[in-house]
């Protein structure tokens, strides 16, 4: 695989990414209400928002939604599913320079994004973007890599046959390093159990969807592909797989 910038990882897998993967639980929004004072009344910018995945749930919440998101293909697919409701608009934008004005927002929320982004700059931005007393909140899910002969064959699949996976994955950031990140702004953090239930077609996919599998013509994408159904086959359970997550969500200002 050549060496693409992050803004480019996905460009070739949106039709995956936008059906296979996966949403965030409700609870979490429920949790940064109740816990946060978050409220609809608020205007969210989601700042490499993707295909719209993290916008929806806002969006179903009632919130307002502006999805900043500079691969031109996977804004476009948010566009596409989601430009119907009056509450989201989407703008070609990164982390480092929305296109946003200042203190126009409410919340800045980053899902699954963060860790592609130049993370000293982002607080200058969101810093600029925000009102007084608004908050960021950093979302991941996060692959469960142990626990079941699944999700530890997954991992192995992974480390033998990802063009690039040791480099890229799972590199999100712990409470410590977010703790860092927001300094005196930390507020604290949320963990929710998640998951997706996965006939091998819905498992394909959502493996494809991931920029470290090699596409259909690269050398290991037939191995790759035979693996994953030794695998499936291996450990399905009315022939579909628990594909388990954490979903953890970090909050905090940055004044």
């Amino acid at each position: 695989m050549r060496d693409l910038k992050p803004t480019e990882r996905f460009s070739d897998r949106v039709a995956d990414y936008v059906r296979y993967r996966p949403d965030y639980p409700v609870a979490m929004l429920e949790w940064l209400q109740r816990e946060y004072g978050v409220n609809p009344h608020w205007l969210v910018a989601d700042v490499g928002a993707g295909t719209g995945i993290s916008s929806k749930l806002f969006l179903d919440g009632g919130y307002r939604v502006i999805a900043v998101e500079p691969n031109e293909a996977m804004r476009t697919a948010a566009e596409q599913w989601l430009g119907d409701n009056p509450r989201f608009s989407a703008v070609d934008g990164h982390a480092t320079a929305t296109g946003l004005e200042d203190a126009s927002v409410d919340l800045v929320i980053v899902a699954q994004a963060f860790h592609w982004f130049d993370q000293d700059a982002a607080r200058r931005e969101f810093q600029r973007i925000l009102k007084p007393g608004g908050l960021v909140a950093i979302i991941w899910n996060s692959r469960r890599l142990i626990g079941t002969p699944f999700l530890e064959g997954y991992e192995a699949l992974l480390k033998e046959y990802g063009s690039d996976y040791t480099s890229v994955a799972e590199r999100y950031g712990d409470e410590p390093q977010m703790r860092a990140w927001f300094a005196a702004g930390y507020l604290g953090m949320g963990r929710f159990d998640h998951g997706q239930w996965l006939d091998f077609d819905a498992l394909s996919g959502r493996l494809m969807s991931s920029s470290y599998a090699p596409r259909a013509g690269h050398p290991s994408h037939e191995p790759m592909m035979h693996a994953l159904r030794e695998l499936f086959d291996s450990c399905a359970q009315d022939d579909h797989v628990s594909f388990d997550y954490d979903t953890v969500i970090y909050v905090g200002k940055v004044p």
